[in-house]
This record gives C-alpha cells, sequence and structure tokens, in this order.
C-alpha cells in the first residue's frame, strides 16, 4: 500500500533549497483564487446558524445539480475521506492505483482489506470501491454511465471528484445511484484550501450518520458564508474553467519544450514522464518552483498551473534553462 504523502510540502522546499519567493506548484490548488469579500461581523462573532447551513447547501446543491437533501457540508473533503471508512462495516474494499493516497491509507487505518487496482472493473464484487473522478495524479476519467454501472456490481461505490467542478459533464451527482457516496472539494477550484470545506453528496441517512459522527459545528461559519457567496459567482467560475483550459495547453508546450512527455492531468494539473523526476524537481527548484513527486515513479512529475504573468514568466525561464542544459 502507498505511504501518506502529499504536496503542499512547502517547508519541505525551503530546508533544502532555502528561503524566497516560491511558487508552489505541488497541488492541485488554484493559484487564481476566488477574491475573497469582506464578511458581517456577526459571521466571525457567532456559531453558525442552521439558516447559514442552509444557505450553503442549496447554492452548492444548485452547482452539483442535485437535491439539497443529499448535500452535507464537512471540513474539507479530506475529513470526509477520514470518517466514511467507518460508518460501513469493514470489509474488501477495492481502490483505483494510482491515486490519491489517503483513501486505500484510510481504508487500511479503520480495518478494510484493501486492494488497489488499475481498472474499475477489477472492483466489483467489492464491498466499498473508491474512484476518484477525474483521477489524481494521472487525470484518467469515467463517464458517470460506467460509473453508475459499476456501483451495481460493489456493496457501496465512492467516488471522490475533488477535480470535477470544471467538468461537470464527470460528475454523478445529478443521478447518483442510492449506494453511492460523492466527495467534492471547495479548496481545489476556487483557491481556498484554507477554509478546510468540502461537500458530501449521499443519501439523506448516510448524511445523518456523518453529521453525528463529525459532531456539532463541524464546518465554521466564514468557511460557509465564503463558500456561498463563491460558489453563486457562475461568471466567476466560467472565467476559471476557460483560463485553465488554455493554461494546461500552454503548460505542456513548456514541459515538452523541456524534453518531458504530457501523460496527463486535468484543468488543475498537469502530470509530466521526464528523464529523472528527482532531477526535474531540483531543476525547478532551484528557480524556486516546488512540484510533486511520487514515491511509486522515479519519472512521474506533476505541475500546478501558474496563476499570474510573474509565475509564468519564472517556469517558462526554468524551462529554457532545462533545454539549455540539455
Amino acid at each position: 500500500m502507498t505511504g501518506r504523502d502529499h504536496g503542499g510540502n512547502i517547508d519541505m522546499a525551503v530546508a533544502r533549497f532555502g528561503a524566497g519567493d516560491w511558487i508552489d506548484l505541488s497541488t492541485g490548488i488554484n493559484r487564481r483564487p476566488w477574491p475573497v469579500q469582506s464578511l458581517p461581523d456577526h459571521v466571525w462573532h457567532s456559531l453558525p446558524t442552521a439558516e447559514a447551513v442552509r444557505h450553503l447547501t442549496q447554492i452548492a446543491a444548485r452547482w452539483f445539480g442535485c437535491h439539497p437533501e443529499r448535500v452535507l457540508p464537512v471540513a474539507g473533503a479530506s475529513a470526509a475521506i477520514q470518517m466514511l471508512p467507518r460508518l460501513f462495516p469493514a470489509g474488501r474494499a477495492g481502490v483505483i492505483w494510482p491515486s490519491y493516497n489517503e483513501h486505500a491509507a484510510s481504508l487500511g487505518a479503520a480495518g478494510w482489506t484493501v486492494s488497489e487496482v488499475d481498472a474499475i472493473d477489477a472492483m466489483a464484487g467489492a464491498d466499498l470501491a473508491v474512484v476518484v473522478n477525474p483521477n489524481n495524479p494521472d487525470g484518467r476519467q469515467w463517464s458517470p454511465a460506467r460509473l453508475y454501472d459499476l456501483a451495481a456490481k460493489v456493496g457501496h461505490l465512492i467516488v471522490d471528484e475533488s477535480f470535477a467542478d470544471p467538468r461537470p459533464d464527470l460528475s454523478l451527482a445529478p443521478q447518483m445511484p442510492d449506494n453511492a457516496v460523492i466527495l467534492r472539494s471547495f479548496g481545489k477550484f476556487w483557491g481556498l484550501a484554507g477554509l478546510r470545506l468540502g461537500f458530501v453528496i449521499a443519501q439523506p441517512d448516510i448524511l445523518a450518520r456523518l453529521t453525528e459522527a463529525a459532531g456539532p459545528w463541524a464546518v465554521n461559519g466564514p468557511a460557509m458564508a465564503i463558500g456561498a457567496l463563491a460558489m453563486a459567482d457562475t461568471v466567476w467560475a466560467d472565467d476559471a474553467t476557460v483560463y485553465h483550459s488554455e493554461a494546461g495547453l500552454r503548460l505542456d508546450h513548456l514541459a515538452m519544450r523541456g524534453g518531458w512527455v504530457q501523460a496527463g492531468g486535468t484543468h488543475l494539473f498537469r502530470l509530466y514522464d521526464t528523464p529523472n523526476a528527482e532531477t526535474a524537481q531540483n531543476m525547478l527548484a532551484c528557480h524556486h518552483i516546488w512540484s510533486r513527486r511520487f514515491p511509486y515513479s522515479d519519472r512521474w512529475l506533476r505541475l500546478g498551473i501558474p496563476g499570474n504573468a510573474e509565475e509564468w514568466q519564472r517556469v517558462a525561464a526554468a524551462f529554457r534553462s532545462l533545454s539549455e542544459d540539455g
């Protein structure tokens, strides 16, 4: 089973390569975040109300294309990943591999027997199946019809749609089977990971058990207020989707000029096959650009999308140096 390493470990970059103005491209978090507005004082001074929960839930349900009674705000998708394995009796679980490693790790910690497989058909007969769609880090994707078919062959199906906001066509939420649970992240697409906000989409009985497991006031008031404002801003969301559609191709072009091969990705990150991932990461780090490599591959390197002209200039300069050295 894979380890629990993660991107976002900028402290490690600083310790190895020195302090400075770092560009953290080691995650898939949008570097052009939704512009946070000022909030009324009561949001900071009071516990979140039932009306605040209802308001956020309705806006989120409209974004996901499902009924509000199936939506539960949580303290980040990662919180749900830790809680969900303990809601069901432990048994045999299948998890797509390679993928986000917290799923297999949290299932194993909860007593599940975990099989990491490279195709969703191999999970047929499992008590629980986990699919990240689109997948992290290689960007593989499965249609809702394929996942609906898989749900009929397993006890429960968890679909992690943390990177699906720019791809509503991939979401199972509008027509999800009763035994499915969908996870959605807020921080990645809207670029506000520090809020620790996410959503679980499931049958009401599962949401009730999650609510009990999470305890009261699991999501703070400012996160709810900002989340509701951001998710209602569809003009910003459309612009963000278009930017990342074009920016991903731009990053691919720079990487291929440096001799790397495009190996997958999503709107929010790209995956490259490099001659040597450690060397490639170190090269970028010399320019104070932090990237993500993986313990199971000595060639794969993942990069998030630069967010502004100055970041693009620095990334382009790093790839020029790579071309010159090569």
